[in-house]
């Protein structure tokens, strides 16, 4: 025993120097490689944004790091390795400071708002003229069409909940759910809301997780079950309302239900954001937040790039100047007129 133990004082000087050797220093140049390096093995959708734009991640590289100096301040620091995640075109992808969060955006500025917090709260109305369940902002509109804000996946919503919403809403004609600006939150609480419309277990998706640190190297796919809600369930036709800030957990909502025979999607292609984010941290504190476990949809094709609509719809600047929300209304005129379906 006291030659194994000797054996291994010996031999820990050396395992301490193979385990730090692979180590990126906390220096400008091993923060900019454990940010590349990071993203190169985890990240999940290298082969797809190759395909749509011709990223090469390798040529990424070989452009940002002889911009890297060890005498650059934080902040022209954070601003060179801002700029490389950009590349990626994903709003998954931050990159966190303590002065600042790096987010891309043009999936969404480069478009049409398409939502109005003003026409918002027209159609909704007064304090007092709507409810409230788990977040869920829900009325009947003077053609007794239902309407139901969604503007967060951020907290689940309960059964009882639900439950008391769909009576509220039963007698409706038909129903709208909007998601517009929705950013994501839970996928449970989006699958949670999605279990409303459906009357069997269905595969809403799909999902894969990496496997490797290769870019194709992922898991088989594992479909998504979306499973009915245990409770008064919506039979009708229904609107969903989407924009390109309709993003992440939104995103999914709006995939697990799209194709459906009685949904129709109106509004704008929605922001995309098909992959599960993931957390690690630089060796100097910062922290990068990524897309590592890429989702499909029923079809097992991505919705990464978002989600086209059925009825592609924005609001006009006329009927904006009218305090009237074009996409809202055009959903309406929808379920007043619904083309006849087939039985689920």
């Amino acid at each position: 025993m006291r030659h194994f133990r000797l054996f291994l004082l010996l031999l820990l000087p050396f395992l301490q120097s193979c385990i730090t050797e692979d180590l990126p220093a906390d220096t400008r140049h091993g923060n900019f490689e454990a940010l590349w390096q990071t993203l190169d093995r985890h990240y999940c959708f290298f082969e797809e944004k190759n395909e749509a734009y011709g990223l090469d991640w390798n040529e990424v590289h070989a452009r940002y790091a002889p911009r890297i100096s060890e005498n650059m301040t934080n902040r022209q620091f954070f601003e060179v390795l801002a700029e490389m995640t950009y590349e990626l075109r994903d709003g998954h992808v931050n990159l966190y400071a303590a002065h600042d969060v790096a987010r891309y955006g043009r999936w969404f500025d480069d478009y049409p708002a398409n939502f109005s917090d003003s026409l918002e709260r027209k159609y909704l109305g007064r304090s007092e003229e709507y409810r409230i369940a788990s977040g869920l902002k829900y009325r009947v509109l003077s053609d007794n069409i239902g309407y139901i804000r969604c503007a967060s996946f951020e907290n689940t919503f309960g059964d009882g909940n639900l439950q008391e919403m769909m009576v509220s809403l039963a007698l409706c004609d038909g129903l709208i759910v909007d998601v517009r600006d929705n950013g994501g939150g839970m996928l449970t609480a989006a699958e949670k809301l999605a279990s409303l419309f459906v009357n069997e277990t269905c595969t809403g998706g799909y999902i894969r997780h990496k496997t490797g640190p290769g870019h194709q190297e992922f898991s088989e796919p594992r479909p998504i079950r979306i499973s009915p809600f245990q409770g008064l369930r919506w039979q009708k036709p229904v609107a969903i309302l989407t924009n390109r800030r309709t993003y992440s957990a939104a995103n999914s909502f709006v995939m697990y239900l799209k194709g459906l025979p009685e949904v129709t999607v109106v509004g704008d292609r929605t922001g995309g954001g098909a992959g599960m984010p993931f957390s690690s941290e630089l060796p100097g504190g910062w922290a990068v937040r990524f897309s590592a476990c890429p989702m499909s949809d029923r079809t097992d094709r991505s919705t990464e790039t978002g989600i086209d609509p059925d009825v592609k719809t924005d609001i006009t600047a006329a009927d904006y100047a009218r305090s009237i929300d074009t996409i809202i209304e055009t959903a309406r005129q929808l379920l007043r007129n619904p083309k006849p379906t087939a039985p689920r």
